[in-house]
């Protein structure tokens, strides 16, 4: 186990009926509001009309910015920019899911930057502060409402990527399961599959005596699988969701991670896809993510043994480690597909057309990954396998 030092600042507030705490946590930071979200789902479930009535009972200013896409992009990040800093915005508060809350981290670092938001998602120049904001969570996935990361998509460049800063931890966030009820069955999928993908980028490093955080990673995962196919069969659940939301979170807030350094090649990889035919997230891990671990089996074939027998209940008796992960990967496509998960680009009608683009998009800053370094063979080797 490596030296490490954890912090966290956001206050999580979880459970039904907490949305009241905006009364006390809003207050703290000011009164001029920007409130973000995304499509019109937040006014058809009665959400939106909760946050409004709160924050005028506290006398706010409020200001909106609506229409955060699914993968956020800087131009809806710089509209939000702009009306920070002509509104001299006190504090940002999402509502929504993870695209919703990292638009959210671009726009209060941007806020307080002096050049184009972009600069600080490419990382030619780092935030240096941020305007406070918070967020009421209504998607189970990303765990953006504990963590510092974003990810911003270029589309007038097609690109996607991600980064975080120590000043973009929300102040707070609120988790109220009822609020993820109207969700509906496909997304709640790509939800889980991202949260297991978060876990899979934890689980894969070479860093050894991880003991604790190997079960507490399985224990998330198996966690998962367990609830994921009673709840697409029973969307508002309070008990699933609430079990699903929680494991969002804990997914991705760096408690699974202490002590080691993960991989995240399977994302930037994904971000490679969603740049350029802007698929869903959780959809395009579905159908990289068991190909980028057949790739990848041969580095350290007992750590694949290991979650092929722990989480997926492979029987080792007779068998070669590389074999024994070889049937855990196959057990997981086979999980994501019961649930309704892709499981090859063709699903998105996408074809071999634009994999050199693709390709060089993901390479953008050079070899990638913790677990294994991947070249440009590499990654398109992962595109064929996955087409």
């Amino acid at each position: 186990m490596d030296n490490f030092t954890y912090w966290n600042p956001t206050k999580l507030i979880f459970g039904k009926d907490q949305l009241e705490q905006l009364k006390t946590e809003v207050p703290q930071y000011g009164k001029n509001i920007l409130l973000v979200y995304g499509g019109g789902s937040i006014k058809r479930s009665g959400l939106y009309e909760q946050v409004i009535n709160i924050l005028k009972n506290l006398n706010a200013n409020i200001h909106e910015l609506s229409g955060v896409e699914p993968n956020p992009r800087i131009s809806t990040v710089r509209k939000g920019v702009d009306i920070c800093k002509k509104e001299q915005i006190d504090f940002i508060l999402a509502v929504g899911g993870g695209s919703v809350i990292d638009c959210t981290k671009a726009i209060a670092a941007g806020a307080k930057y002096d050049g184009d938001a972009w600069d600080l998602v490419t990382k030619k120049a780092f935030a240096t502060d941020a305007l406070p904001f918070g967020t009421v969570l209504t998607l189970a996935a990303t765990g953006s409402e504990m963590n510092s990361g974003s990810v911003i998509t270029n589309w007038e460049t097609n690109e996607k990527y991600g980064w975080g800063s120590p000043f973009t931890f929300p102040k707070f966030s609120i988790l109220d399961p009822v609020n993820t009820f109207t969700v509906p069955k496909d997304q709640t999928v790509y939800g889980m599959v991202d949260m297991m993908s978060h876990v899979f980028e934890h689980y894969f490093h070479l860093t050894e005596n991880t003991l604790m955080q190997d079960r507490m990673c399985e224990s998330l995962l198996l966690t998962v699988m367990e609830t994921a196919p009673k709840l697409i069969n029973d969307l508002e659940n309070y008990e699933y969701r609430s079990t699903i939301l929680y494991n969002g979170t804990m997914a991705l807030n760096g408690m699974l991670s202490m002590g080691f350094r993960g991989d995240w090649a399977t994302h930037n990889i994904e971000h490679a896809v969603s740049a350029v035919y802007d698929i869903p997230h959780g959809g395009g891990l579905a159908i990289l993510f068991p190909n980028w671990m057949k790739h990848n089996l041969k580095v350290k074939p007992s750590r694949f043994k290991q979650l092929a027998v722990r989480v997926f209940g492979v029987d080792p008796e007779g068998k070669t480690d590389e074999e024994i992960g070889l049937e855990g990967i196959e057990k997981l496509r086979e999980f994501w597909n019961s649930i309704g998960a892709p499981s090859r680009l063709a699903d998105y009608g996408i074809d071999d057309s634009k994999l050199d683009i693709m390709a060089d998009k993901a390479m953008a800053n050079g070899e990638f990954g913790n677990f294994k370094k991947l070249n440009r063979d590499d990654v398109l080797e992962i595109y064929r396998l996955s087409l």
